[in-house]
């Protein structure tokens, strides 16, 4: 008959082994299934989102080309451009724009049905946007059977920051 402290033993054994395969000893790395969440869950100041939708339109708002684009000053390269485009994006629970940036604008034309990875929400005039930086990843995929709710856009709701004394 096992006993509380046998069946904790057998667990903190369970979790230096998983430890040590997921630690730096070159052990296997398991990663996470993806938890994909739905538009109108999102909420200001969290990241790490996984969504799947649809695009529904794209409008460019920054097309910037290097003055000379032979001998860029720039440190990095592929920065002689900057293109930034909002697009509107949404699944059946509601829509949001998302800031596509440079190669992103390619891959946000509408009709496409997009895989976003690792998306944060940044607020910009007290809306929230969606964003992906260089850790998060965008995949085009398979047309989504779903029909986008677009009389729930949110980033038309206005959010105040407000500081709360302790």
């Amino acid at each position: 008959m096992a006993t509380v402290n046998d069946t904790t033993a057998v667990e903190v054994e369970n979790q230096q082994s998983a430890a040590e395969q997921g630690g730096r000893g070159g052990g296997v790395v398991v990663k996470r299934k993806p938890v994909f969440v739905k538009v109108g869950e999102l909420k200001p100041g969290t990241n790490g989102h996984t969504l799947a939708v649809k695009v529904l339109s794209s409008t460019t708002v920054l097309d910037k080309k290097s003055r000379n684009s032979s001998a860029s000053f720039s440190s990095r390269p592929g920065a002689a451009n900057t293109r930034i485009a909002e697009c509107l994006i949404g699944d059946e629970t509601g829509t949001i724009l998302f800031t596509a940036r440079n190669d992103q604008v390619d891959l946000m034309k509408p009709g496409n049905t997009v895989i976003i990875r690792n998306a944060k929400i940044d607020m910009f005039k007290g809306s929230m946007r969606l964003a992906v930086d260089k850790w998060g990843r965008i995949e085009v995929t398979e047309p989504a059977t779903f029909t986008v709710k677009e009389d729930n856009n949110l980033s038309l709701v206005e959010y105040e920051l407000v500081n709360v004394a302790e």
